[in-house]
């Protein structure tokens, strides 16, 4: 079962819970929090048999975006992501920054930024990747969680991004033991290259969270 599915399930428990406390004091119909809960699990299940965890990803996402802090961290994190990208000369064609807008374009996760990868991609088709292209895009895959960490002091994303980045590291051959010290190696690089650049990624952050086009974005960090 998929982590977004025991979230929904946590959820609907945790209604349960409550309505049956307070339900009673402020004479709610317990056919509400019956429906609500049949809702989720059922949600809960049919997500995790028919849509990988994406239905519930949106509305676990719905339900946070209430947080202005979880808004906050998404925009953050994919402005870490585009600033890196850009710095390293991979280009980037487009971003999202919700769940819903992800999974339009086929992206995992609350958000994403989608690169130009096609060399990339015909490398690892080879099994064969240079050391410099792994190490750019491995960069960029570790902005996220370093631009999280800078600004908030921890990261709560990025699993998507550790994910992609052991599943290229197992493609062309790395063992499970060098993974972890890939990651801080990598985390540690992006991170200095968002200090470095901080007033442009604070002007980037801004113009994301206005909808800037890629290209607008790209005019941002280069003024």
């Amino acid at each position: 079962m998929s982590q977004t599915a025991i979230n929904l399930i946590a959820i609907s428990v945790f209604l349960m819970t409550f309505s049956s406390l307070l339900g009673p004091l402020i004479h709610l119909s317990p056919t509400i929090p019956a429906l609500a809960t049949v809702t989720f699990l059922g949600i809960a299940t049919l997500d995790n048999f028919s849509f990988e965890g994406k239905g519930g990803t949106i509305v676990l996402d719905v339900v946070a975006r209430f947080s202005p802090e979880y808004r906050e961290r998404i925009i953050h994190h994919e402005a870490g992501h585009f600033l890196v990208a850009h710095l390293l000369g991979i280009p980037v064609t487009g971003y999202t920054l919700s769940a819903w807008e992800a999974w339009k374009k086929g992206q995992p996760g609350q958000g994403g930024v989608t690169l130009e990868d096609s060399e990339l991609a015909a490398q690892l088709e080879t099994g064969k990747i240079s050391a410099h292209k792994l190490d750019r895009y491995c960069n960029i895959w570790m902005a996220g969680i370093a631009a999280e960490t800078l600004v908030f002091n921890s990261a709560e994303g990025g699993n998507d991004d550790k994910s992609k980045l052991r599943e290229i590291l197992q493609v062309i051959g790395f063992t499970g033991e060098m993974y972890q010290q890939k990651e801080r190696f990598h985390l540690l690089q992006s991170k200095n290259l968002i200090q470095e650049n901080w007033s442009s990624y604070e002007a980037l952050v801004i113009a994301m969270k206005n909808r800037a086009s890629v290209a607008e974005c790209q005019q941002v960090i280069l003024s």
